[in-house]
């Protein structure tokens, strides 16, 4: 299925990160640097922006730092490939960027009494980190999981739109865009699941025959 950040778009910006890339390699500066700082960006955004209500920077600061996960990736493969401990510690950051991401949108909702948002926004915190989780695990007993419409890229472009239209002043749309995410997420954990038991189911038909 198609995704909604279409594959055309990515490529187009990976065009315009590799000159970045290059520059940044060339100075010593290592992808997993670039992991770290892009991290640190999003908690700032996150905490520091959009957890006290200024969505438009916040929404930026995030967004802005958020690319830094196509720039470390790109930085990698031009060294000839990333480290073990480089894909660890990107999905690790990867974690702990939606967290700051999903938990800041839930604190400043609550502090605006919208219960209805915060539940949106706890929905979106679990099943964004069980949408990487199913892949992570199917991957490790050796099957492939790389379907889904609502990736990491799709997930956060969704909430950010949302902040920066409400800070815009469309009250409506985070609440909005928080549960479009959430049913978009659950629906892509559920692709998830359907395609790894299919390979399941047909690695065992392959065993018994």
């Amino acid at each position: 299925m198609a995704k909604i950040f279409q594959v055309s778009a990515r490529a187009g910006m990976t065009r315009v990160v590799e000159p970045i890339a290059r520059t940044l390699l060339r100075v010593g500066v290592t992808p997993n640097a670039v992991t770290v700082t892009g991290t640190l960006g999003v908690l700032v955004g996150s905490i520091a922006l959009g957890a006290r209500g200024y969505l438009v920077a916040g929404a930026l600061v995030v967004t802005f730092f958020a690319l830094t996960d196509l720039l470390d990736g790109t930085m990698a493969r031009m060294r000839g490939g990333s480290s073990r401990f480089g894909a660890f510690l990107d999905s690790s950051m990867d974690r702990v960027s939606d967290g700051a991401v999903f938990g800041a949108v839930a604190y400043w909702l609550a502090t605006q009494n919208d219960r209805v948002g915060v539940a949106a926004a706890l929905i979106c915190l679990v099943s964004g980190g069980l949408v990487s989780y199913v892949k992570a695990r199917a991957e490790g007993l050796g099957m492939t999981c790389n379907v889904g419409i609502a990736e990491r890229t799709e997930r956060l472009l969704i909430v950010g739109v949302g902040g920066l239209l409400t800070g815009l002043g469309l009250d409506w749309a985070l609440t909005t865009a928080l549960w479009l995410l959430a049913a978009v997420s659950l629906f892509t954990v559920g692709q998830r699941m359907t395609h790894v038991y299919r390979q399941a189911e047909r690695a065992e038909l392959g065993v018994d025959a």
